[in-house]
C-alpha cells in the first residue's frame, strides 16, 4: 500500500477530531429568537409556559421544558394586537388590550423567576444566561396600540418594552402593509413621527410585516440600524412579505439585521384550492378567542386543521427551504446582518422544523456548510443584540427608562 493510501484516512480522522461539536457551538452561542408569538397563549384557560406541550396535539411551539431542549436562552415575546377598525374606540380597545398583554407577560415572569428574568438590554440578557434563566424581551407587532396617540410609546416603554413594529396585515394610521393596498405609499406623515420617536427613546424599529416602500424610507428616515424581526428573502419566493436583494443590501448598510422567518406560505408556493379557503374560514369562525379557549378547545381546532389539510393537501416547506432563505441572505446581507426567527405560535414552523427544540439543526447545518462557530454565535443572537445595543445607544439618554421590577 502506498503513503498517500495510507495517509489520507488518517487526514480525515484528523479533520472529524478537530471539526467542532454541534451541540457544544449551540450551547456555547446566545440563542435568541425575535418574535415569539406565545404571549397570545397566557390568557388561556389551565396553560402554562411551565408545562411541555406539542404542536401535534395543541399547535403550541414554546414552551419552558423545549427551551431548554432546544437550547434557547430567551427571546423577544411579541404583544400582537390584529388590526381593527381605525377610530377612536378602535383605538382604545387596541391600547387595552395591548396593555394586558404587557401584563401578562410580566406576570409570567414574576410567578417563574427562577427560570426567567424580564431584561430590556444585552447586559441584562449576558446576566440572565450567565444567572442560568432564560430572558425575556417584550416587543410590540403593529402599531395600532399606539397609533392614536404616540406618547404611548413611552408608557409601554416603561412597562419593558424595547422593539416595535409600524403595522401588520392591514394598512394602519402609521404605515402601509406590505399585504393590503398602498394607501400612504410608504410611512404617513404620523408614520414619521414614529420613526422619530422609537429612535428619541432608543426602540428598535422592528419592519416585518411593512411594505417595501416603508422600508426603504424607514431605513432612509431612522438614525438607528432596524430590523426584520421574522422575513424571508424574495430571490427565494416572490411574496410581498419578503425582501428584495437591493433592500437586503440597503438593510445591511444600515446595520440592521433580517431574522429569516420558517412559514410555510412565505417559503415557497402554495396553491390556491376555494373549498380549502372555505374551510379554513368556516373553522376559523368557529375558534374560540384565546382568552377562554380550553385545551379542549384548541385540541379540536388543531383536529379540524388536520382534517383539511388531509382532504386538500398543499405543500408545506422544508427545513431546507429554510436553509436556503437563511443561506442566500448571508451571501447577499453578510453575516452579520442575519439571524433566525421560527415565527412559532404565530403560524410558523416548517416540515422538519414545527418547533424550538430543532433550534440545535440550524447550527449543525450552518457548521456543516463550513461556517464557524463565531458565524453562528453572529447568527443566533450576536447581530440581534447588537442592532438592539445600537438603537439604545443612539437614543436620548433621557429619555431612557429602567422597567419596574417584575419580582
Amino acid at each position: 500500500m502506498n503513503r498517500t493510501a495510507i495517509l489520507a484516512p488518517l487526514a480525515l480522522l484528523a479533520v472529524a477530531a478537530s471539526a467542532p461539536d454541534p451541540r457544544q457551538v449551540h450551547d456555547a452561542a446566545i440563542v435568541l429568537d425575535t418574535h415569539f408569538d406565545t404571549p397570545a397563549n397566557l390568557g388561556r384557560p389551565g396553560w402554562s409556559i411551565m408545562d411541555r406541550h406539542s404542536r401535534a396535539d395543541t399547535g403550541d411551539q414554546v414552551d419552558y421544558p423545549r427551551m431548554v431542549e432546544g437550547g434557547i436562552d430567551g427571546g423577544f415575546f411579541a404583544i400582537f394586537t390584529a388590526q381593527g377598525p381605525r377610530t377612536p374606540q378602535g383605538d382604545q380597545e387596541a391600547r387595552d388590550a395591548a396593555l394586558v398583554r404587557a401584563v401578562q407577560i410580566r406576570d409570567m415572569v414574576s410567578r417563574h423567576s427562577d427560570v426567567f428574568r424580564l431584561v430590556t438590554t444585552s447586559a441584562e440578557a449576558r446576566a440572565a444566561v450567565a444567572a442560568g434563566k432564560r430572558f425575556v424581551f417584550m416587543s410590540m407587532e403593529n402599531g395600532y396600540p399606539f397609533e392614536g396617540d404616540l406618547s404611548l410609546m413611552r408608557a409601554f416603554q416603561r412597562l419593558g418594552v424595547t422593539m416595535m413594529s409600524p403595522v401588520h396585515f392591514k394598512n394602519d394610521d402609521l404605515a402601509d402593509s406590505a399585504t393590503d393596498k398602498p394607501e400612504w405609499n410608504g410611512l404617513s406623515p404620523k408614520g414619521r413621527e414614529f420613526v422619530a420617536e422609537a429612535n428619541r427613546l432608543g426602540i428598535l424599529i422592528d419592519l416585518s410585516h411593512a411594505s417595501d416602500d416603508v422600508l426603504r424610507q424607514t431605513v432612509a428616515l431612522s438614525k438607528a440600524p432596524v430590523i426584520l424581526s421574522h422575513s424571508g428573502v424574495r430571490a427565494m419566493f416572490d411574496h410581498p412579505r419578503n425582501v428584495t436583494d437591493a433592500d437586503l443590501r440597503a438593510l445591511a448598510a444600515k446595520g440592521g439585521v433580517i431574522q429569516i422567518n420558517a412559514f410555510d406560505g412565505y417559503m415557497i408556493a402554495q396553491p390556491k384550492i376555494p373549498e380549502r379557503e372555505a374551510a379554513l374560514q368556516a373553522l376559523m369562525a368557529k375558534l374560540s378567542p384565546r382568552a377562554t379557549m380550553t385545551e379542549a378547545d384548541r385540541a379540536a381546532f388543531v383536529a379540524g386543521r388536520k382534517a383539511i389539510d388531509a382532504r386538500w393537501p398543499v405543500p408545506r416547506a422544508t427545513f431546507d427551504d429554510v436553509m436556503k432563505h437563511l443561506i442566500h441572505a448571508i451571501e447577499v446581507a453578510g453575516i452579520d446582518h442575519v439571524g433566525i426567527s421560527g415565527d412559532f405560535d404565530g403560524g410558523g414552523g416548517v416540515e422538519g422544523f414545527d418547533d424550538i427544540t430543532a433550534f440545535p439543526k440550524i447550527t449543525a447545518a450552518l457548521l456543516a456548510r463550513g461556517y464557524s462557530a463565531d458565524d453562528v454565535a453572529k447568527v443566533w443572537g450576536g447581530n440581534a443584540l447588537r442592532v438592539l445595543d445600537a438603537a439604545q445607544r443612539l437614543g436620548d439618554p433621557a429619555a431612557r427608562v429602567a422597567i419596574p421590577a417584575t419580582s
